[in-house]
Protein backbone atom coordinates (compact mmCIF):
# COMPACT_ATOMS: atom_id res chain seq x y z
CA UNK A 1 0.00 0.00 0.00
CA UNK A 2 1.23 3.58 -0.91
CA UNK A 3 2.42 5.95 2.35
CA UNK A 4 -0.33 8.08 3.07
CA UNK A 5 1.33 11.65 3.10
CA UNK A 6 -0.78 14.53 4.21
CA UNK A 7 -0.11 18.22 3.66
CA UNK A 8 -1.63 21.25 6.18
CA UNK A 9 -1.21 24.66 4.02
CA UNK A 10 -2.09 24.92 -0.01
CA UNK A 11 0.11 27.51 -0.89
CA UNK A 12 3.48 27.53 -2.79
CA UNK A 13 5.16 25.83 -0.15
CA UNK A 14 1.92 22.86 0.62
CA UNK A 15 1.58 23.08 -3.45
CA UNK A 16 5.35 22.02 -3.99
CA UNK A 17 5.23 19.50 -1.51
CA UNK A 18 2.53 17.41 -2.55
CA UNK A 19 3.76 17.40 -6.21
CA UNK A 20 6.72 16.50 -5.31
CA UNK A 21 5.35 13.58 -2.96
CA UNK A 22 2.74 13.11 -5.89
CA UNK A 23 5.45 12.30 -8.09
CA UNK A 24 7.25 9.85 -5.77
CA UNK A 25 4.52 7.82 -5.56
CA UNK A 26 2.79 8.80 -2.66
CA UNK A 27 -1.10 8.86 -1.46
CA UNK A 28 -1.09 12.53 -1.01
CA UNK A 29 -4.02 14.35 0.52
CA UNK A 30 -3.63 18.57 1.11
CA UNK A 31 -5.87 19.93 3.61
CA UNK A 32 -6.01 24.02 4.22
CA UNK A 33 -8.25 25.84 6.50
CA UNK A 34 -8.76 28.75 4.26
CA UNK A 35 -9.12 29.48 0.81
CA UNK A 36 -6.76 27.60 -1.73
CA UNK A 37 -5.45 30.22 -4.86
CA UNK A 38 -6.62 29.07 -7.67
CA UNK A 39 -3.21 29.03 -9.49
CA UNK A 40 -2.15 26.37 -6.89
CA UNK A 41 -5.61 24.26 -7.20
CA UNK A 42 -4.98 24.19 -10.96
CA UNK A 43 -1.63 22.78 -10.26
CA UNK A 44 -2.95 20.70 -7.67
CA UNK A 45 -6.03 19.31 -10.35
CA UNK A 46 -3.00 18.55 -12.69
CA UNK A 47 -1.14 15.92 -10.75
CA UNK A 48 -4.42 14.68 -9.53
CA UNK A 49 -4.07 15.26 -6.07
CA UNK A 50 -6.75 15.32 -3.44
CA UNK A 51 -7.65 18.62 -1.61
CA UNK A 52 -9.81 20.09 0.82
CA UNK A 53 -9.85 23.56 1.50
CA UNK A 54 -12.30 25.69 4.27
CA UNK A 55 -11.74 22.99 6.37
CA UNK A 56 -9.84 20.24 8.14
CA UNK A 57 -11.28 16.99 7.47
CA UNK A 58 -9.65 14.96 10.82
CA UNK A 59 -11.21 11.37 9.15
CA UNK A 60 -8.89 12.18 6.22
CA UNK A 61 -5.77 13.71 8.27
CA UNK A 62 -5.10 11.65 10.97
CA UNK A 63 -4.62 8.50 8.85
CA UNK A 64 -1.61 9.84 7.14
CA UNK A 65 2.02 8.38 7.90
CA UNK A 66 3.62 11.53 7.84
CA UNK A 67 2.47 15.53 7.90
CA UNK A 68 4.12 17.81 5.94
CA UNK A 69 2.97 21.26 7.79
CA UNK A 70 2.87 24.47 5.64
CA UNK A 71 5.22 27.07 8.17
CA UNK A 72 2.48 29.37 8.69
CA UNK A 73 0.63 27.16 10.60
CA UNK A 74 0.60 27.29 14.58
CA UNK A 75 1.01 24.40 17.24
CA UNK A 76 -1.79 25.90 18.83
CA UNK A 77 -4.21 25.23 15.83
CA UNK A 78 -7.03 21.98 16.80
CA UNK A 79 -5.62 20.06 13.97
CA UNK A 80 -1.92 20.29 15.19
CA UNK A 81 -2.86 19.23 18.98
CA UNK A 82 -4.68 16.48 17.27
CA UNK A 83 -1.64 15.19 14.93
CA UNK A 84 0.95 15.84 18.18
CA UNK A 85 -2.03 13.47 20.47
CA UNK A 86 -1.71 10.95 17.52
CA UNK A 87 2.09 11.02 17.39
CA UNK A 88 2.23 11.22 14.08
CA UNK A 89 5.51 12.09 12.71
CA UNK A 90 5.51 16.12 11.60
CA UNK A 91 8.17 17.53 8.61
CA UNK A 92 8.67 20.62 6.44
CA UNK A 93 9.25 21.05 2.87
CA UNK A 94 12.45 21.71 3.17
CA UNK A 95 12.85 18.06 5.36
CA UNK A 96 10.41 16.56 2.89
CA UNK A 97 12.45 18.07 -0.50
CA UNK A 98 15.88 17.16 1.23
CA UNK A 99 14.86 13.13 0.91
CA UNK A 100 15.42 13.49 -3.10
CA UNK A 101 18.75 15.54 -3.47
CA UNK A 102 21.82 15.06 -2.68
CA UNK A 103 22.86 18.49 -3.59
CA UNK A 104 25.11 21.09 -1.48
CA UNK A 105 23.15 23.09 0.96
CA UNK A 106 23.89 26.73 2.03
CA UNK A 107 21.42 28.08 4.49
CA UNK A 108 20.70 31.28 5.88
CA UNK A 109 18.37 32.51 9.14
CA UNK A 110 18.44 35.56 11.21
CA UNK A 111 15.34 37.93 12.17
CA UNK A 112 16.30 40.98 9.50
CA UNK A 113 18.37 40.66 6.61
CA UNK A 114 17.69 36.80 5.46
CA UNK A 115 16.38 37.78 2.20
CA UNK A 116 18.82 39.92 1.02
CA UNK A 117 21.86 37.21 1.71
CA UNK A 118 20.15 35.11 0.60
CA UNK A 119 19.87 36.40 -3.00
CA UNK A 120 23.39 37.96 -2.92
CA UNK A 121 24.46 34.45 -1.98
CA UNK A 122 22.93 32.79 -5.08
CA UNK A 123 24.12 35.91 -7.55
CA UNK A 124 27.74 35.58 -6.39
CA UNK A 125 27.44 31.48 -7.40
CA UNK A 126 25.46 31.75 -9.78
CA UNK A 127 27.68 34.22 -11.45
CA UNK A 128 30.18 31.78 -10.75
CA UNK A 129 28.91 29.20 -13.42
CA UNK A 130 27.66 26.49 -10.18
CA UNK A 131 24.68 24.72 -10.88
CA UNK A 132 22.34 26.57 -8.09
CA UNK A 133 19.06 27.21 -7.25
CA UNK A 134 17.21 29.31 -4.88
CA UNK A 135 14.46 28.71 -2.12
CA UNK A 136 13.11 27.87 0.63
CA UNK A 137 11.42 31.35 2.22
CA UNK A 138 12.35 33.40 -0.99
CA UNK A 139 10.43 32.56 -4.61
CA UNK A 140 9.58 29.22 -6.01
CA UNK A 141 8.85 26.17 -3.70
CA UNK A 142 11.84 24.39 -3.07
CA UNK A 143 9.96 20.50 -3.38
CA UNK A 144 8.52 21.59 -6.36
CA UNK A 145 11.84 22.23 -7.90
CA UNK A 146 13.17 19.31 -6.46
CA UNK A 147 10.68 17.47 -8.42
CA UNK A 148 11.66 18.79 -11.78
CA UNK A 149 14.85 19.60 -11.87
CA UNK A 150 18.55 18.88 -10.73
CA UNK A 151 21.28 21.20 -9.29
CA UNK A 152 24.55 21.37 -7.56
CA UNK A 153 24.20 23.72 -5.32
CA UNK A 154 20.56 25.04 -3.19
CA UNK A 155 21.02 28.15 -1.07
CA UNK A 156 18.18 28.43 0.64
CA UNK A 157 16.30 31.10 2.94
CA UNK A 158 15.40 29.45 6.57
CA UNK A 159 12.61 30.80 8.55
CA UNK A 160 12.64 30.04 12.20
CA UNK A 161 9.44 28.03 11.48
CA UNK A 162 10.46 26.14 8.46
CA UNK A 163 13.93 25.06 10.85
CA UNK A 164 10.99 23.91 13.66
CA UNK A 165 9.71 21.11 11.65
CA UNK A 166 13.29 19.92 10.98
CA UNK A 167 14.78 16.42 11.25
CA UNK A 168 17.69 15.19 9.74
CA UNK A 169 18.26 17.92 7.60
CA UNK A 170 22.21 19.32 7.08
CA UNK A 171 23.48 22.45 6.34
CA UNK A 172 26.67 22.28 5.03
CA UNK A 173 27.16 26.37 4.91
CA UNK A 174 25.07 27.18 7.92
CA UNK A 175 24.57 31.43 8.20
CA UNK A 176 22.69 33.00 11.11
CA UNK A 177 22.64 36.77 11.02
CA UNK A 178 21.03 38.13 14.17
CA UNK A 179 18.44 37.28 16.35
CA UNK A 180 16.05 39.95 17.56
CA UNK A 181 12.71 39.75 19.61
CA UNK A 182 10.20 38.73 16.48
CA UNK A 183 7.19 35.94 15.74
CA UNK A 184 7.65 35.64 20.09
CA UNK A 185 3.85 34.76 19.87
CA UNK A 186 5.06 31.36 18.30
CA UNK A 187 7.89 30.75 20.89
CA UNK A 188 5.44 31.13 24.28
CA UNK A 189 7.36 35.09 24.77
CA UNK A 190 10.41 33.66 25.37
CA UNK A 191 13.28 35.23 23.09
CA UNK A 192 15.46 31.99 23.59
CA UNK A 193 12.55 29.18 22.63
CA UNK A 194 12.57 31.50 19.27
CA UNK A 195 16.64 31.65 19.81
CA UNK A 196 16.77 27.81 19.59
CA UNK A 197 14.57 27.97 16.53
CA UNK A 198 17.31 29.97 15.07
CA UNK A 199 20.16 27.41 16.24
CA UNK A 200 18.63 24.33 14.67
CA UNK A 201 20.05 25.06 11.37
CA UNK A 202 23.11 23.69 12.87
CA UNK A 203 21.46 20.53 13.43
CA UNK A 204 23.59 17.70 11.86
CA UNK A 205 26.03 19.41 10.47
CA UNK A 206 29.45 17.67 11.14
CA UNK A 207 32.81 18.99 11.31
CA UNK A 208 34.04 19.62 8.12
CA UNK A 209 30.96 21.75 7.19
CA UNK A 210 30.91 25.76 8.24
CA UNK A 211 29.02 27.72 10.55
CA UNK A 212 29.20 31.20 9.70
CA UNK A 213 27.60 34.32 12.56
CA UNK A 214 27.50 37.54 13.55
CA UNK A 215 29.98 37.71 16.27
CA UNK A 216 28.40 41.49 17.45
CA UNK A 217 24.78 40.24 17.86
CA UNK A 218 24.61 40.02 21.94
CA UNK A 219 21.57 37.19 21.63
CA UNK A 220 23.52 34.87 18.87
CA UNK A 221 26.56 35.28 21.29
CA UNK A 222 24.82 34.74 24.24
CA UNK A 223 23.03 31.63 23.05
CA UNK A 224 25.89 30.10 21.25
CA UNK A 225 27.92 28.51 24.59
CA UNK A 226 24.36 26.73 24.76
CA UNK A 227 24.75 24.84 21.65
CA UNK A 228 26.96 21.56 21.26
CA UNK A 229 27.72 22.98 17.05
CA UNK A 230 30.71 20.64 15.11
CA UNK A 231 31.23 22.85 12.08
CA UNK A 232 33.68 24.56 12.03
CA UNK A 233 32.43 28.61 13.26
CA UNK A 234 33.19 31.24 11.09
CA UNK A 235 32.77 34.88 13.17
CA UNK A 236 32.43 38.05 11.06
CA UNK A 237 32.02 41.67 12.78
CA UNK A 238 32.01 45.56 11.94
CA UNK A 239 35.52 45.21 13.62
CA UNK A 240 39.14 43.70 13.41
CA UNK A 241 39.43 40.76 16.75
CA UNK A 242 41.07 37.31 16.77
CA UNK A 243 39.48 34.70 15.48
CA UNK A 244 36.75 36.83 13.01
CA UNK A 245 37.06 36.04 9.46
CA UNK A 246 35.22 38.93 7.84
CA UNK A 247 35.22 42.58 9.23
CA UNK A 248 35.38 46.24 8.06
CA UNK A 249 38.89 48.00 8.64
CA UNK A 250 40.26 51.33 7.11
CA UNK A 251 37.11 51.85 4.78
CA UNK A 252 37.69 47.88 3.34
CA UNK A 253 35.78 45.02 3.83
CA UNK A 254 38.30 42.46 4.81
CA UNK A 255 37.48 37.96 4.23
CA UNK A 256 40.26 36.26 5.61
CA UNK A 257 40.34 32.45 5.42
CA UNK A 258 43.25 29.92 5.71
CA UNK A 259 45.30 33.10 5.46
CA UNK A 260 44.39 34.18 1.90
CA UNK A 261 43.05 37.48 1.94
CA UNK A 262 40.01 39.03 0.29
CA UNK A 263 38.70 42.95 0.41
CA UNK A 264 37.19 45.49 -1.53
CA UNK A 265 36.28 49.31 -0.56
CA UNK A 266 32.81 49.49 1.11
CA UNK A 267 31.94 52.32 -0.55
CA UNK A 268 32.32 49.96 -4.20
CA UNK A 269 29.55 47.83 -1.99
CA UNK A 270 25.99 47.50 -3.87
CA UNK A 271 24.34 46.92 -0.67
CA UNK A 272 25.36 50.45 1.41
CA UNK A 273 24.53 50.75 5.45
CA UNK A 274 25.77 48.91 8.50
CA UNK A 275 23.26 46.14 8.38
CA UNK A 276 24.41 45.37 4.84
CA UNK A 277 28.24 45.29 5.25
CA UNK A 278 26.91 42.00 7.86
CA UNK A 279 24.95 40.66 4.84
CA UNK A 280 28.01 41.29 2.38
CA UNK A 281 30.19 39.67 4.71
CA UNK A 282 28.25 36.30 5.17
CA UNK A 283 27.98 36.30 1.24
CA UNK A 284 31.61 36.82 1.05
CA UNK A 285 32.87 34.02 3.45
CA UNK A 286 30.07 31.07 1.91
CA UNK A 287 31.30 32.62 -1.33
CA UNK A 288 35.33 32.03 -0.76
CA UNK A 289 34.41 28.94 1.42
CA UNK A 290 33.12 27.34 -2.18
CA UNK A 291 36.60 28.52 -3.73
CA UNK A 292 34.73 31.16 -6.04
CA UNK A 293 37.30 33.13 -7.29
CA UNK A 294 37.91 36.90 -5.83
CA UNK A 295 36.99 38.83 -9.20
CA UNK A 296 33.91 36.99 -8.98
CA UNK A 297 32.88 37.68 -5.30
CA UNK A 298 34.06 41.93 -6.27
CA UNK A 299 32.03 42.06 -8.91
CA UNK A 300 29.14 40.40 -8.01
CA UNK A 301 29.40 42.19 -4.16
CA UNK A 302 29.38 46.07 -6.53
CA UNK A 303 26.57 44.89 -9.05
CA UNK A 304 23.93 43.50 -6.73
CA UNK A 305 20.32 44.55 -7.23
CA UNK A 306 18.53 44.43 -3.77
CA UNK A 307 14.99 41.93 -3.54
CA UNK A 308 12.02 44.74 -4.34
CA UNK A 309 10.64 46.85 -1.50
CA UNK A 310 13.70 46.96 0.65
CA UNK A 311 15.39 50.06 1.01
CA UNK A 312 14.87 50.78 -2.72
CA UNK A 313 15.06 54.29 -3.56
CA UNK A 314 12.11 56.12 -4.93
CA UNK A 315 13.17 58.95 -6.03
CA UNK A 316 13.95 62.67 -4.94
CA UNK A 317 11.05 65.27 -3.93
CA UNK A 318 12.20 69.20 -3.36
CA UNK A 319 15.16 67.26 -1.86
CA UNK A 320 14.01 64.87 -0.22
CA UNK A 321 14.91 60.95 -0.73
CA UNK A 322 12.03 58.80 -0.88
CA UNK A 323 13.10 55.17 0.28
CA UNK A 324 10.47 52.12 -0.05
CA UNK A 325 11.13 49.78 2.76
CA UNK A 326 7.93 47.98 3.09
CA UNK A 327 8.98 44.51 3.90
CA UNK A 328 10.54 45.62 7.11
CA UNK A 329 8.25 43.44 9.39
CA UNK A 330 9.71 44.32 12.75
CA UNK A 331 11.17 47.16 14.66
CA UNK A 332 14.87 45.93 14.33
CA UNK A 333 14.55 45.89 10.65
CA UNK A 334 13.07 49.56 10.89
CA UNK A 335 15.73 50.67 13.02
CA UNK A 336 18.83 49.49 10.86
CA UNK A 337 16.82 50.65 7.85
CA UNK A 338 16.55 54.60 9.27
Amino acid sequence: MNKRIVILGGGESGTGAAVLARRKGYDVFVSDYGKIKEQYKTILDEHKIDFEEGAHTFEKILNANEVIKSPGIPEKTEVMKKIREKQLPVISEIEFGARYTDSKFICITGSNGKTTTTLLTYHILKNAGLNVAVGGNVGKSFAMQVAYNNYDYWVLELSSFQLDDMNTFRAHIAILLNITPDHLDRYEYKIENYANSKFRITNNQVPEDAFIYCDDDPITIQELSKHNILAKKYPFALNPAPGRVAFIEQQQLNINLNNNQFSMYIHDLALQGKHNAYNSMAAGIAARLLDIRKEVIRECLSDFQNVEHRLETVGIVHGIEFINDSKATNVNSTWYAL
